[in-house]
């Protein structure tokens, strides 16, 4: 936003003041407006955050780039399946199937560019929200600076605003560690330079084991990169471990090579990229559970994929009274409202001990919204939030997951609470089986022990982020694994393995003949279809 020009001059107090224009920023201040408050919103980066310039949108443009490429490699085999083949024109040879980098990343951009509009400031100021471009600093417990770019904090010509309620959502960033020697100094990647490549990097090196790290994983092996996951636990370490094995063997099957235990020695820089195109090289130097010795990595990128701590430093916090972790975040109570300041709220990835994930931070604005403007008492705690890994096939999951145990059942998972675990595997449901996918794929549902109420799942499936909906939903409205079941669902569908975790439930009570004629009973047939 390079021509946009600050409002001038701001109103004399705001109903609600945003620092921050990511999702929960957005979010906050444009609900509020709508419901007739003034409000601002503070905007010291790229309008929609990191979801829409370097995470969320990007990388599934990236991925789906990447599954097209896979498609098109199955049927250019020679009799594959699917009777389908590529030929050139004259000859019966199958064509290579190539990859044209550059392209991928233009179409990105493209698509990027398309949706970027409905986070701009022209929408925002459409909609009643005064928004003012640079950093947003804490001068007192009810007042804000506005550090303009190029200016310094204390300019007297900085905008200061004075609120009723503020809000932080400054988000976070990809944590670096300071321990590796040479990291600091090496031309490394996160996800907020990944998406800057202009060449396809032929060695790629992951460090890091969870959601971003098995994402780029896939999708550029899938362009051709020889890719390398540096684990230092296992996939997912707090996630399904049976799920991860599953994805984990996926992307094995098509190169990605998995490194684990380790422990990063040092980062050595061999050559810096002479121009914007070029490529840099490095070497990273490891000890891992699979070489007896230290070994050694050379890359053209080395992505860290580490997770992401709080951007919540240099912005006035002490003088606004507010408590927060360096690097966890702003610490809240159940109302999103800080422990230490009742006039202010956080939300989103800069907040201490929340899923941080775009749709968190949506809807944890507008808890705040509610609560601050409205004296409302909704309460996180009542949220009911699914997270998804977009790999091939998909990870979703929604509250508790299942810990594999001999007797198959988790305990304890809180509070010493025992659960049932109802299982349906894709290699029985029909849509997969004629779609030749999600062999190795389930859902997994998680209740109450000896009841039907749902407090888990996890799902591994092409369309699991779809489906995992329908049990959040579930979840939200107490809505039994019983009533699940017994919803109609349109076939042949992946969802109706939902159903079948339904259907397991209904099955293990039902009464049958035996019961009721124990002289003339006959055995069940065992039977695969879930209607049955």
């Amino acid at each position: 936003h390079k021509q946009y020009i600050n409002p001038q001059p701001p109103l004399p107090t705001y109903d609600l003041v945003v620092i921050g224009a990511g999702a929960g920023g957005l979010v906050s201040s444009r609900q509020a407006a709508r419901r007739g408050a003034k409000s601002c919103m503070i905007s010291a980066e790229l309008a929609g955050g990191d979801c829409l310039n370097a995470g969320c949108v990007p990388s599934k443009a990236l991925l789906r780039c990447a599954k097209l490429v896979r498609e098109a490699r199955k049927v250019a085999v020679q009799n594959n399946e699917y009777g389908i083949s590529f030929t050139n024109s004259d000859n019966d040879h199958p064509l290579d199937v190539t990859v044209d980098f550059p392209k991928v990343m233009e179409r990105m951009r493209k698509l990027r560019a398309h949706i970027a509009p409905v986070d701009g400031h022209a929408r925002g100021d459409s909609l009643g929200t005064q928004t003012f471009q640079g950093r947003g600093v804490f001068t007192s417990k009810s007042t804000i600076e506005v550090v303009e770019h190029g200016k310094q904090l204390g300019d007297e010509s900085n905008p200061i605003m004075h609120f009723r309620k503020a809000v932080i959502a400054t988000g976070g960033r990809p944590f670096v560690p300071d321990n590796i020697p040479g990291l600091k100094e090496a031309p490394y990647t996160t996800n907020l330079s990944l998406f800057n490549l202009q060449q396809l990097p032929k060695r790629m090196v992951i460090l890091g084991a969870g959601v971003v790290a098995l994402e780029m994983a896939q999708a550029f092996a899938s362009f051709g990169s020889d890719v390398t996951v540096l684990q230092r636990s296992r996939l997912l370490s707090k996630g399904d471990e049976e799920a991860a094995e599953v994805i984990k063997q996926t992307l094995v099957d098509e190169g990605v090579k998995f490194l684990s235990g380790v422990s990063v020695n040092e980062v050595t820089t061999i050559k810096e990229a002479t121009n914007d195109g070029d490529l840099p090289l490095m070497s990273v130097s490891l000890s891992c559970s699979e070489h007896s010795e230290p070994i050694s990595l050379d890359c053209e990128c080395l992505l860290l994929a580490l997770g992401r701590t709080a951007n919540v430093e240099s912005m006035g916090l002490e003088s606004a009274g507010v408590d927060f972790h360096p690097s966890k975040g702003v610490y809240v109570n159940d109302f999103s409202q800080s422990v230490s300041n009742p006039d202010i709220y956080a939300v989103g990835d800069c907040v201490s001990d929340v899923f941080r994930l775009t749709h968190m931070s949506g809807e944890m604005a507008k808890v705040v919204v509610q609560n601050a403007l409205f004296k409302g008492q909704w309460r996180l705690s009542s949220l009911v939030v699914p997270a998804v890994m977009y790999t091939d096939p998909e990870y979703a999951t929604v509250g508790k997951i299942h810990v594999d145990d001999n007797n198959n059942v988790v305990s304890p998972i809180e509070n010493n609470e025992e659960v049932d675990i109802y299982k349906a595997e894709l290699q029985h449901n029909d849509r997969a089986i004629l779609d030749s996918s999600d062999k190795t794929s389930f859902v997994k549902i998680c209740c109450k022990k000896g009841t039907g109420t749902i407090v888990g799942c996890t799902i591994v499936s092409t369309r699991a982020g779809e489906m995992i909906n329908e049990v959040s939903l579930a979840m939200k409205h107490d809505i039994s694994l019983e009533g699940v079941g017994r919803n109609i669902h349109s076939y042949p569908t992946l969802g109706e393995s939902v159903m079948g975790c339904g259907i397991q439930f209904i099955n293990s009570r039902w009464e049958t003949v035996s019961l009721l004629f124990p002289q003339s009973h006959r055995s069940l047939p065992k039977c695969s279809k879930y209607y049955m």
